[in-house]
């Protein structure tokens, strides 16, 4: 079976950074056509401009959390390149909740943008994708690859909201995969440890000694960079794992091996 992802077309979510950009940068580097799609419209256009040849790339900017911005980003996708292969749902967001507190809204916050978004946006490409290979007998209709994390099976007092969205991510990954996979679509996800993201950037510069607390529970000692999880999204989106459906893709460095500690998953 075959690694390459050359000549297919991929939207990804939450492409303006980190992971989700890493994604999109090494589909490109990889030979697909990419559409990068994020809220942050400023930075979109930042990191687009820095490609040198940019006839494989094309950015959407909008709030995916609304049904019509999902759909101009699909019409926007196929008007660029006829056609949807992979769906990358890389867009996520990471905030402290307070579990003892009625009134605190980040588990539906983040339900609504780590597991609701990815939902309606998933079954709306599926459609497309089901529609395109009608006329095939055989092969992959498509994939579809969700960015979960090891704090669905790790828990920390202060991740409640992302701990919970989380493992509806991987539920519903399998869920759908039963679903879609009489259509030909796979779906998968992966789910990580440390990745310095720009949420975990951002932890890093506002507590100096995180670094070494993270580094200290993972046992290949050190927090992976976005490249490594682009790569294993390649894996997912090829061929090469035609018979791979309905699985929670671990990359943590062995986080997950450890006894539960405090620190938690980013």
């Amino acid at each position: 079976m075959s690694f390459s992802i050359s000549g297919k077309t991929a939207i990804v979510t939450g492409g303006a950074n980190g992971i989700g950009l890493a994604i999109g940068r090494h589909f490109a580097n990889q030979g697909a056509n990419v559409m990068f799609a994020d809220m942050d419209e400023k930075q979109l256009k930042k990191e687009i401009e820095k490609n040198e040849d940019g006839s494989n790339i094309r950015y959407f900017a909008g709030d995916l959390r609304e049904k019509l911005t999902q759909a101009n980003l699909l019409s926007a996708t196929i008007d660029a390149f006829d056609q949807v292969d992979i769906l990358v749902n890389a867009s996520r967001q990471i905030v402290t909740s307070d579990p003892l507190n009625p009134d605190d809204d980040a588990v539906v916050m983040l339900l609504n943008q780590n597991l609701i978004t990815a939902l309606r946006l998933s079954q709306l490409v599926a459609r497309r994708m089901i529609k395109q290979a009608e006329d095939q007998e055989e092969g992959s209709a498509g994939t579809i690859i969700n960015l979960s994390s090891i704090a669905a099976r790790r828990t920390h007092p202060d991740l409640l909201a992302y701990s919970v969205s989380s493992a509806a991510l991987d539920q519903m990954t399998r869920s759908l995969a039963v679903a879609m996979a009489p259509h030909r679509i796979r779906v998968n996800a992966l789910a990580f440890g440390s990745v310095m993201s720009a949420s975990l950037k951002d932890t890093l510069r506002e507590q100096k000694d995180f670094r070494d607390d993270i580094e200290d529970r993972t046992p290949l000692g050190r927090i992976a960079s976005p490249a490594e999880l682009a790569e294993a999204a390649q894996y997912l989106a090829c061929d090469a794992s035609g018979f791979m459906t309905g699985q929670i893709m671990t990359v943590d460095g062995g986080r997950t091996l450890l006894d539960p500690v405090a620190a938690p998953a980013h």
